[in-house]
């Protein structure tokens, strides 16, 4: 710290707080309920503090963008300013020295990127719902987004990278480099059309397990980039890909891959065929957010952690055939359980989106995920709506790469060879699983659900067991135990073939 009055104001700030934490371009004072931000008077190429107006500008910035998520975390913009003793003190009536952002503290413990096993079922489906909520209502940017944005931080990944090689290794950089372009202009007409159809938004940008935080039981998005619209502005997709790669690396597919389809679920309520074919172009943003991370790692001294990120991102992008899963059974019979659990393992990464009739219902009627319905609403009519839009959802996705998981009772024989059929028209392999447990064990699972998607009742259940449900080729699978049993067992079978 070479500037004397910067100097002057750490000190001011550190003599009241009890804890500071310093970054490459902010310093953070943790003063009992409050924190307050100061940015260092830095210029790094990507982002430039060097002057007090531009401090000023990043602050007020950061305090705007933030407030879309957390605005009961950011306050205000406070001036630090000189007293007439000499002395400096806050929104005083002197010379303005230096801006800092007042927030509310709170518990760093809570932030999830100290915490990746918190992150449980529950919480990863609402991960995926607050994101694709946040993405809905973010502000459109029609010059953001597309071919240019993602292209801007591929080439800056390759030269970092490449400034690099001597400790990753020259091999793997080129590796990584080549794939990514090759990759990128393979998909460069599709981002392109999302940029068209208005997925190009004013987004998080930096959306890791590091920038959320959880209280009360609920995701909060923070800390955001303000300094750089090129890396703000982009399309919705790319920021939610550093959540799932930030989960995955952590080995949390699961919570990936729940949050993914929680994810598209939520957003197919106001997003149609442009969000299904956009998943083509998951695979090369996981790899982008991977190669991002693996020289901020270098730069930062943890190589190890670097060569990690760098493997991971060359993963992504190598290709992998999706399939079709078909998770049939009667209610209570744990088909949600038993296809979250296998997703993670189809397809290619983070899974596969497992596309749920219960949820899918929900949607259509526009009501919360784990809204109650009254069976009126179960019209014949409406229940092929919902298989049709499911089969949609899973068409679409398979023809974008995706492996799916379709996660529904299959009681009638003519949707289950719908679902067969659906698979050979896509050309992908198909896993058909019917789980069977005792008519009471099931009555006592439906009896005990909480807070589920699912309607299913005592009198659905009887309904259910009193039809034929004809001969049932599926792979069947005993459900009368814990779901881990149940797919342990079935992967046994599915891995010998």
């Amino acid at each position: 710290m070479t500037d004397p009055q910067e100097a002057e104001v750490a000190a001011w700030f550190e003599a009241k707080a009890d804890r500071a934490i310093e970054t490459a371009c902010a310093r953070v004072y943790l003063a009992g309920e409050q924190a307050f931000k100061v940015k260092r008077r830095v210029e790094l190429g990507y982002l430039d503090y060097s002057t007090l107006d531009l401090r000023h500008w990043a602050l007020e910035r950061e305090l705007s963008f933030n407030r879309a998520a957390a605005s009961d975390i950011y306050r205000a913009v406070r001036k630090v300013t000189r007293t007439s003793d000499g002395g400096l003190e806050l929104d005083g009536a002197g010379e303005t020295v230096e801006f800092a952002l007042e927030m509310r503290r709170f518990d760093e413990h809570a932030v999830l990127a100290a915490q990746p096993w918190a992150v449980d079922g529950q919480l990863a489906d609402a991960l995926g719902r607050t994101v694709a909520g946040f993405h809905a209502q973010a502000p459109v940017r029609p010059n953001g987004g597309g071919g240019k944005a993602l292209k801007y931080t591929i080439d800056s990944n390759a030269q970092l990278l490449r400034g690099l090689a001597a400790r990753l290794g020259t091999e793997r950089v080129e590796q990584a480099v080549i794939a990514t372009d090759a990759e990128y202009h393979r998909l460069e007409p599709l981002l392109e059309a999302r940029k068209a159809a208005g997925f190009g938004r004013h987004c998080h940008g930096d959306l890791h397990l590091g920038n959320i935080l959880l209280e009360d039981g609920r995701p909060i998005l923070f800390d955001c980039i303000e300094f750089n619209d090129v890396l703000s502005e982009i399309d919705v997709q790319y920021d939610l890909a550093f959540l799932l790669m930030d989960l995955q690396f952590r080995r949390r597919s699961d919570a990936a891959v729940r949050a993914l389809s929680a994810y598209f679920d939520q957003a197919a309520r106001g997003w149609g065929d442009e969000l299904r074919a956009g998943m083509a172009a998951l695979p090369l943003m996981l790899s982008v957010r991977a190669a991002v991370r693996s020289h901020v790692c270098a730069y930062s001294g943890d190589d190890a952690g670097a060569v990690a990120y760098l493997d991971a991102a060359i993963a992504h992008l190598i290709p992998v055939a999706p399939c079709l899963a078909a998770v049939g059974g009667l209610s209570g019979t744990g088909k949600s359980t038993f296809a979250r659990l296998i997703a993670p393992g189809l397809g290619a990464s983070p899974g596969a989106v497992v596309l749920r009739t219960d949820e899918v219902r929900k949607r259509l009627l526009g009501v919360a995920p784990d809204a109650k319905l009254s069976s009126a609403v179960y019209s014949p009519a409406f229940y092929q709506e919902v298989y049709d839009t499911m089969f949609a959802d899973a068409r679409a996705l398979l023809a974008a790469g995706r492996a799916v998981v379709l996660d529904a009772t299959f009681i009638a024989p003519g949707l289950r060879a719908r679902a067969e059929a659906l698979a050979a028209e896509m050309g992908v392999t198909f896993h058909g699983v019917w789980l069977e447990a005792a008519p009471e064990i099931l009555a006592a699972r439906i009896e005990g659900r909480t807070g589920d998607a699912s309607d299913a009742t005592q009198a659905t259940l009887q309904m259910q067991l009193d039809r034929d449900v004809g001969e049932v080729t599926w792979t069947h699978v005993d459900a009368s135990g814990p779901a881990e049993d149940s797919t342990e067992a079935w992967s046994i079978r599915y891995a010998r073939g």
